[in-house]
């Protein structure tokens, strides 16, 4: 699995940098894997820094991506792409590799968007002990990421008044009491605010009310529309949401990652 994310020679590694970059927003790359160092490093001595480099990348991120593919890949069915886990958790430990101070919990609140919401579609994993704790569940996403009540979405944003679903890595924050309108009676939960951080994909997120919370209009057997919020039942939010908030994580992903409109 791990050798769809490590190529021979320089160019792979500086390839796995870039990557790295994308997934996390204002990383910096760890000294040991600098572009500018890899390069003048490997002038000196290509073969032997290459492969330095690259045996250190894999015990370390590059790793536990590869154990994380290996212990939720048949656990976690189905998928509607084979890119859906390696996508979140290379996200994931890239993120964590560079902010470690602000992944405080090691629970990830994984989203398929992939798949209809008439299909369980969430987890929650243990990223420590490497086990689903939670799920399959069903979640919402946002009205307008789909024409229709139900099915897959095929429109994601990052702007203000879309209603759309917003894909990509997040931080789980402080929790609130939630208020929620449905078939024109207003409901309460608990609500879980956001803060996205793929740049361009979700970074206006805490800004447009995009949080994680309960819904009535969320049934184990299917997920209403919400204004673009990863909605789970009630009962399981009141749940769930707390061992999340305050540091744990959540990736919402779809092979469908074209953004609609404008960011700004």
């Amino acid at each position: 699995m791990i050798r769809e994310y490590v190529k021979n020679g320089s160019m792979g590694v500086l390839a796995l940098l870039c990557a790295a970059s994308r997934f996390v927003p204002g990383a910096q790359p760890a000294p040991l894997l600098s572009a500018p160092t890899l390069l003048m490093a490997a002038t000196r001595s290509h073969d032997s820094t290459v492969a330095s480099v690259t045996t250190e990348y894999k015990t370390g991120v590059a790793a536990r991506i590869d154990s994380a593919l290996h212990a939720f890949s048949s656990a976690v069915r189905p998928l509607s792409s084979p890119k859906a886990l390696a996508t979140a958790f290379t996200s994931y430990f890239n993120y964590v590799s560079v902010h470690p101070s602000d992944v405080r919990k090691p629970y990830l609140y994984f989203v398929d968007y992939g798949l209809p919401s008439t299909e369980p579609r969430g987890y929650v994993f243990d990223m420590k002990s490497m086990s689903v704790v939670e799920g399959p569940f069903t979640v919402a996403h946002g009205r307008g990421s789909s024409t229709s009540q139900y099915g897959v979405p095929t429109r994601f944003s990052n702007g203000f008044g879309s209603a759309m679903t917003s894909l990509g890595l997040y931080v789980a924050q402080e929790l609130y009491r939630f208020t929620g309108h449905t078939g024109g009676s207003a409901y309460n939960s608990v609500g879980l605010r956001l803060e996205g951080v793929t740049p361009g994909y979700n970074d206006h997120a805490r800004a447009r009310g995009v949080v994680a919370h309960g819904a009535p209009y969320v049934s184990p057997s299917k997920a209403g529309r919400s204004e673009g919020c990863p909605a789970m039942e009630q009962g399981r939010a009141q749940r769930v949401l707390p061992e999340l908030a305050n540091g744990g994580m959540v990736y919402l992903f779809s092979p469908n990652s074209s953004l609609v409109g404008s960011a700004e």
